[in-house]
């Protein structure tokens, strides 16, 4: 884990051991785990973005992001860093590559940046945030944020609740780490809702940032002053990783703040919305919504009958967008199912009063009860419904899971989403809740 992605060089009182560190990672693929297929997949996930997005690739190190999101986002990436040599290189790349119009490099601190507030629909930190801190960074960013922009980051952090001696003494010296659960807490608390999370792959340590580094490290002058104090520290956490890695790993986070979400109307514009866990004071509210936006009461029905079983009903997934005056006009639920015995969850019913139709007034309640349930560290969701709507949330053909629906179903309608791809997910025959009557 390398902090040149945030640190000066060149610059005056500069010690030789970061001059060592800088020289050693020159012109390495990465400066720290990552992969463009990590970089894709968070691009993805964090989708639908407005046309031509405005990004900030805050410690953006060579840029290896920056042109990724700029290619294929057709964003435009305002990339921060205080390291001229990494910015001077990512400019003149980014011409040669023709999107000199679409990257602005700009040296300050990742947390200094003066620009007025909502300048960003994307904030990105790929292995950079643990620079000035992941809370503090979290504050820090969130005034930058648009209506409907989301948060994109890479952070470090404990996988087991125990770690071994060597490697927490390792990590409190060099950065505190916490777990999956103590950084969802922290990123709620700084107002945040964590939308995606999930283990980066072994391969972004190795393939991508480590074996490159150890090919420099054998060809690096031990005699160049810092250069000895450097190589003993990387060759010391490449040894922890090597003996110590299944306790501690990168994760993704994707994060919006907290009671708001977004989605792109058929005209093309963002239209953002409350969102907030439903009350007692809703229900008669919500099964009006059921009423509205379905023909029959079935829909109504079934909430009523789910909101009474113990056993399907969990608190916190039943949610509501609503208006300006508090009034609700779209719902999502979420409810326990399982698929062979094991638990996961089904999504249905969400709807929309008419008159909030086409509007993101159900997207935004989607993305909040799946918020709410991956801060809970469910990981399974299942859904039937229209193969050109809910793959924009991450669902995808449930038979790529090996599970399958009790009834007859197309295959493409019927969906599941699993964040984490290094927790197993069950397959089998999905049994749902007693209301649906299935």
């Amino acid at each position: 884990m390398n902090n040149t992605g945030n640190t000066p060089d060149h610059a005056p009182g500069i010690d030789p051991v970061t001059e060592a560190l800088l020289a050693l990672h020159h012109d390495l693929p990465r400066q720290g785990p990552g992969s463009d297929a990590t970089t894709r997949r968070m691009l993805e996930v964090a989708g639908p973005l407005p046309e031509r997005p405005r990004v900030l690739d805050a410690g953006c190190g060579p840029g290896r992001s920056t042109l990724l999101l700029a290619e294929e986002a057709v964003a435009h990436v305002t990339a921060v860093d205080l390291h001229q040599p990494y910015l001077d290189d990512l400019a003149a790349e980014a011409a040669r590559r023709g999107l000199g119009d679409q990257v602005t490099v700009v040296n300050c601190s990742m947390d200094q940046l003066a620009v007025p507030d909502h300048s960003f629909d994307v904030i990105w930190a790929e292995g950079s945030i643990y620079t000035i801190g992941f809370d503090h960074a979290l504050r820090a960013w969130r005034r930058l944020l648009a209506p409907g922009g989301v948060l994109v980051v890479t952070e470090i952090e404990w996988t087991v609740p125990s770690p071994a001696a060597p490697v927490r003494a390792y990590w409190d010296a060099a950065y505190p780490l916490r777990t999956h659960a103590a950084n969802a807490d922290a990123a709620q608390a700084a107002g945040y809702q964590v939308v995606a999370h999930w283990p980066l792959p072994e391969s972004d340590w190795w393939d991508e940032y480590y074996t490159p580094l150890i090919q420099r490290i054998a060809r690096a002058d031990p005699q160049r002053p810092g250069m000895p104090e450097a190589l003993a520290a990387h060759r010391t956490e490449i040894d922890m990783r090597r003996e110590h890695g299944s306790d501690y790993n990168y994760a993704a986070y994707l994060l919006r703040p907290h009671d708001h979400s977004s989605d792109t109307t058929e005209s093309g514009t963002m239209t953002t919305w409350t969102t907030r866990l439903e009350t007692a004071d809703d229900i008669p509210a919500i099964r009006e919504i059921l009423l509205a936006a379905f023909p029959t009461a079935v829909e109504a029905d079934i909430v009523d009958a789910l909101r009474a079983d113990p056993k399907a009903w969990i608190d916190g997934l039943s949610m509501v967008t609503a208006a300006p005056d508090g009034t609700p006009v779209g719902y999502a639920l979420l409810t326990r199912c399982h698929v062979d015995g094991a638990p996961a969850l089904a999504l249905a019913p969400c709807a929309v009063v008419p008159s909030a139709q086409r509007t993101g007034a159900g997207s935004a309640a989607i993305r909040a009860a799946l918020a709410a349930a991956l801060a809970m560290g469910e990981n399974l969701v299942l859904v039937l419904g229209h193969a050109d709507y809910y793959p924009r949330f991450g669902f995808t053909p449930a038979s790529r899971f090996g599970i399958r629906a009790p009834f007859e179903v197309p295959d493409e309608a019927m969906m599941a989403m699993a964040p984490d791809d290094t927790r197993p997910v069950p397959a089998g025959t999905i049994q749902y809740p007693a209301a649906f009557g299935i």
